[in-house]
């Protein structure tokens, strides 16, 4: 997926994709529901990495369909949308998050409010993720 960052909408994507906390990753259930959940992401200009739980739904969603979307919020007023859509899968072939000093940075604070150390957080969430990204889409 290439960003057009001499368009208007295409440097409001990468910043954004820097600059944001919150994306919602969105997998489909077994039986087709959708499921949106938010996460933090980072993105390494190529591919997402997302950091989650083991064994929660979106890990047994991927696992039987890697087909997913990342949307970041829009600015409350219908504009600024930003959808991606692309595959999904499970990896460990990753350091874990308190090794990866970018994403350390990036949710330092959200890391402190949620009462854990990076090493607890890397704990917790010791299941890596990784977004493979085919179209960007929005305005």
């Amino acid at each position: 997926m290439e960003i057009d960052t001499s368009t208007d909408f295409g440097a409001r994507v990468a910043r954004r994709l820097r600059e944001d906390q919150i994306g919602w990753l969105t997998t489909v259930r077994a039986d087709g529901l959708p499921q949106p959940t938010p996460v933090w992401f980072l993105w390494d200009g190529a591919t997402f990495l997302i950091f989650s739980q083991p064994k929660v739904q979106k890990i047994r969603n991927i696992e039987g369909n890697s087909k997913v979307s990342l949307h970041l919020d829009g600015d409350g007023h219908g504009g600024d949308i930003v959808v991606i859509s692309g595959e999904a899968r499970v990896v460990t072939d990753v350091p874990r998050a308190h090794e990866i000093s970018e994403y350390v940075e990036k949710y330092r604070e959200g890391i402190k409010r949620i009462g854990m150390t990076p090493e607890q957080m890397a704990q917790t969430y010791s299941t890596a993720l990784r977004l493979t990204p085919s179209k960007l889409s929005g305005h």
